[in-house]
């Protein structure tokens, strides 16, 4: 287009018989440059358009990478506050079974140290066994609860 328009503009019928077909060479040249004008505004407009949508594509593009990787640390970090919760809950468990072992160990205590002052009374109701076995029976009303 602009060798178009230099052609037009420089040369005449003189140079080059073809430009003696075109009315007014002048003309066409102004056309020609307008139109030139045009063409590189449009251009222009169109790498400009071009361009927003690839920064704005990179833009989209870097925002989901970042929301893709919150949402990875949000992930791993429900998951280690899952691990956490279970371990607290096994601990808990685990000092639940303990206590109850314990409370068990100590009922058992209890009931054979009755028994044994019972079986006591039994076989020898002294006053002194008897003695024994109404401060373990109220060492049981005592600890009821507990045991």
């Amino acid at each position: 287009m602009v060798i178009s328009i230099a052609f037009l503009r420089f040369y005449d019928e003189r140079d080059f018989s073809i430009l003696g077909i075109i009315p007014d060479p002048r003309i066409w040249s102004n056309r020609l440059t307008v139109a030139a004008l045009l063409a590189t505004l449009v251009n222009f407009g169109v790498e400009w358009n071009r361009r927003n949508r690839e920064t704005d594509r990179l833009a989209r593009e870097e925002q989901r990478r970042l929301e893709e990787k919150q949402r990875r640390v949000e992930e791993e970090q429900r998951r280690v506050e899952e691990e956490q919760r279970k371990l607290e809950e096994e601990q808990r468990e685990r000092a639940r079974r303990i206590e109850e072992k314990e409370q068990a160990a100590r009922r058992a205590r209890v009931e054979a140290e009755r028994d044994i002052a019972f079986g006591t009374v039994l076989i020898d109701p002294s006053d002194e066994n008897r003695e024994k076995l109404r401060r373990v029976l109220a060492v049981i009303d005592e600890y009821k609860d507990n045991l």
